[in-house]
């Protein structure tokens, strides 16, 4: 009994962890767009993450993990991963972190709506009453109008989609693929997607001094921030460690008001609580807590 407040106690550690790191990918990601494009930050990026998982795989002796048996699947996932992250990126530098952030947790409702076609997991009313209040948070959030709607807040958006389907293709992955197999793919293959994008146009950026050192923030940022969000995950259950990951919302609205004097909107703060209460919601349903066994649409 005395071993739960442990638990979570350690699971909160881990998430701040994981929120400093969200935020510091973020915070980074917004400088280091002011000389390079998402390509670029995206490749550079990849280099950081290549170097730290080829040193985590050789020194702990699981390159035998690493399987080619599974390419096409690596693929599709990474592709996705790819311009998920690159959207996401892309919206960093042109409109409020603390919009990005509202809108990028909508990624859950969308594998709701996704995994009864892509996993073949039941869709019950519950979870289609948590996807509809999703996306009414979205339109909170987005406030469509000529005024409002914007190429950063469709990337945001586009982002959450391609997030979704990332952690679909990642669940398939697991099924079969061990996590140092996953990770090696992921950066290798994203080390060639960004190059190969980033030289498109024949010019890829070689970054300066003031670059480089945010680079390796977000390349380690990136890393860290699944690191410490899986272990909190494997420490206390979901109902736990959701609560605190939303405390990044307050968190880089509260950096981003400082560093770059952006205003805390009440519409963004009052549709990420409804986002919030819809993945809520999901996960409750998810653990049984909120429907009888069996409950299904149709």
């Amino acid at each position: 009994m005395q071993e739960q407040p442990i638990q979570i106690a350690k699971a909160a550690l881990w998430m701040t962890g994981s929120i400093v790191s969200f935020s510091s990918m973020a915070i980074a990601g917004r400088e280091a767009g002011l000389t390079l494009d998402t390509f670029e930050i995206m490749a550079y990026r990849s280099v950081v993450g290549v170097i730290v998982v080829v040193a985590i795989l050789t020194l702990t002796g699981k390159w035998h993990q690493v399987s080619r048996k599974r390419m096409g699947l690596h693929l599709v996932r990474n592709l996705a991963h790819f311009t998920g992250q690159n959207l996401w990126f892309f919206a960093v530098t042109v409109i409020p972190l603390a919009q990005v952030f509202s809108l990028e947790f909508t990624s859950p409702i969308w594998v709701i709506i996704l995994s009864p076609l892509m996993l073949g997991e039941r869709m019950t009313r519950v979870r289609a009453g948590a996807a509809m209040l999703g996306f009414i948070g979205i339109l909170i959030v987005a406030r469509p109008s000529p005024e409002t709607i914007n190429a950063g807040v469709l990337a945001a958006a586009g982002c959450a989609i391609f997030f979704a389907l990332t952690a679909i293709f990642t669940k398939r992955l697991t099924r079969h693929e061990s996590i140092a197999s996953i990770l090696f793919w992921l950066t290798s293959m994203q080390l060639v997607f960004g190059f190969a994008m980033a030289g498109w146009d024949g010019d890829v950026a070689i970054p300066d001094a003031t670059t480089l050192p945010w680079l390796v923030l977000i390349g380690l940022a990136g890393l860290t921030a699944h690191f410490c969000l899986t272990n909190a995950l494997s420490l206390a259950p979901a109902t736990v460690v959701m609560p605190i990951d939303f405390t990044r919302l307050p968190a880089i609205a509260i950096l981003a008001m400082i560093l770059y004097g952006e205003e805390v909107v009440i519409w963004t703060l009052l549709g990420a609580v409804v986002i919030f209460a819809a993945n809520y919601i999901n996960i409750l349903d998810a653990s049984g807590r909120l429907r009888p066994r069996g409950a299904r649409i149709g």
